[in-house]
């Protein structure tokens, strides 16, 4: 048996004025997310549990089969094992975004979405003018980048999203608790040696937000994570642009399979992903196909870039696949978001998704094109999300 899944992140959706009271998946051209819905069945998840804060890292664990109350540590720590970071037992790792700050304002989390090759100059002279034997910066793609602390103080502080700030002052929002001093001296220091920098200097020039600052947040040590065979009996591998994907994937036992061109934002190699699952279902038992378009179009507010990246998934990733096997006997076929980001508020939100299936043993019961409104319509619930993953599997 074949077992493919698409999670085009942060997709759900409220309804929009804007699209006639329509959510964009509702409004969006999805027929083959809709095939999906039609030849099988549909349901909502919950893969925030209670108490939790609504990101891709807990989310993503919930979906790939892991419980997120039980295992979760921090966002960090699984991007590092994206990175091939390996962790000690006492270090602290922590998400580390190149943001744009101005007139006392969060202006934008992603400094425009900068390129990997001039963050890459600047996270290295963080590393050469505020890394010590205890703290090191390392470089990884786009915005994202990961701080190691190896010391033994104390850095536990309460730290914010900068996605969650958008246009609110930033000061209010700085870390706060044990280790807040530090973690402020590094924030602000690094406003210091970014802002005059010649990478920045240009930006501006082109009209770019400049990555005027660092942000640190999502801090945590190693998990332990049991292995997806060992769990399920089967081997998987992923296909993603998000190092925290890889590293969820990592810890699982999945082979991250790397595509040209994926690069985690709306102008990624959607085809080439489709290609690479269809290939390593040949010798994996699961693929995940993870597309962060969605997400980063919440994110900015972007009504026409989220209905973009929607029909882009549903044409060039999904559609390829069901060709690919439709016409098998022994596959399976889920597409599910990790969580809701609504373009009214720019951020995740801890609310059920939705999610369609089909495939071998998979009887259709409700026929109705796949929604969120559509799901929740269906009865059919699974409130721990992480239990998603042995109903898809199950014989």
């Amino acid at each position: 048996m074949k077992y493919i899944i698409v999670i085009p992140d942060g997709m759900a959706d409220y309804p929009i004025d804007q699209l006639d009271g329509k959510t964009p998946l509702e409004a969006a051209n999805t027929p083959n997310m809709d095939t999906v819905a039609l030849r099988g069945r549909q349901g909502t998840l919950h893969t925030v549990p209670e108490g939790m804060q609504p990101g891709s890292d807990v989310a993503i664990m919930s979906v790939l089969g892991v419980d997120p109350a039980r295992y979760y540590t921090g966002r960090a720590p699984l991007e590092a094992a994206g990175m091939g970071i390996q962790l000690g037992p006492q270090e602290v790792a922590f998400r580390c975004n190149l943001v744009t700050v101005g007139d006392e304002l969060m202006i934008d989390y992603s400094a425009g979405h900068i390129t990997t090759p001039e963050a890459r100059v600047l996270i290295e002279l963080l590393n050469e003018h505020l890394g010590t034997d205890e703290v090191c910066f390392h470089p990884g793609v786009s915005y994202r980048h990961l701080m190691v602390y190896s010391g033994s103080e104390d850095l536990s502080a309460t730290c914010t999203p900068p996605h969650d700030i958008v246009e609110q002052p930033y000061a209010e929002h700085l870390p706060e608790g044990p280790g807040q001093e530090m973690l402020r001296k590094l924030m602000l220091g690094s406003a210091l040696l970014l802002e005059p920098h010649d990478v920045n200097a240009v930006r501006v020039d082109h009209h770019e937000n400049p990555a005027n600052m660092t942000w640190l947040w999502g801090s945590g040590k190693a998990p332990t994570i049991p292995l997806f065979e060992d769990q399920f009996g089967k081997t998987g591998a992923v296909i993603t642009a998000v190092d925290l994907v890889k590293g969820t994937g990592t810890y699982l036992g999945f082979d991250v399979i790397e595509v040209d061109g994926a690069t985690g934002y709306l102008d990624t190699n959607y085809r080439g992903k489709a290609e690479a699952a269809i290939e390593a279902a040949d010798t994996h038992d699961l693929v995940v196909v993870h597309v962060e378009a969605p997400d980063e179009a919440g994110h900015q507010g972007s009504v026409d870039a989220k209905l973009r990246a929607i029909e882009d998934i549903d044409e060039k990733v999904l559609g390829p696949i069901l060709d690919a096997l439709l016409d098998q006997t022994d596959f399976r076929v889920l597409v599910t978001p990790d969580h809701p980001t609504p373009i009214s508020k720019r951020t995740h939100v801890a609310e059920p998704v939705p999610f369609a299936m089909c495939g071998t043993g998979v009887r259709p019961v409700h026929e109705l094109p796949f929604s969120e409104k559509s799901a929740a319509g269906t009865g059919l619930t699974i409130e721990r999300g992480h239990e998603l993953m042995a109903y898809f599997l199950r014989k």
